[in-house]
């Protein structure tokens, strides 16, 4: 499965990535994670993602990314503040699965 972790690219995008990775590999899942800044998503979110995901310090970009996103036919969500974290993993790998329906 690959991700697109719309972001903007500080420690703490890297932490939650990471989460994410660590909690789809516990769980038997293969998923390759992404983060990228506002600026390259509208070129990545067109190379085959599963989901795209954005983080909370810039989601009043969300309108624009998920415009991107529903063009590429990329599921797209907000990353809830209290996943934003090292602890996130388990609620991340929630909100992936929950946009794959």
């Amino acid at each position: 499965m690959k991700v697109l972790f719309v972001c903007s690219q500080g420690m703490s995008s890297t932490i939650a990535v990471n989460a994410l990775k660590k909690e789809a590999a516990s769980k038997g899942m293969e998923m390759d994670v992404l983060a990228v800044s506002t600026q390259q998503f509208p070129d990545e979110v067109k190379k085959g993602y599963d989901v795209s995901m954005v983080a909370p310090q810039i989601e009043h970009r969300f309108a624009l990314l998920k415009e991107e996103a529903d063009k590429a036919g990329v599921p797209c969500g907000q990353i809830e503040p209290m996943a934003y974290s090292p602890l996130g993993g388990p609620k991340l790998l929630q909100q992936v699965k929950d946009l794959l329906g």
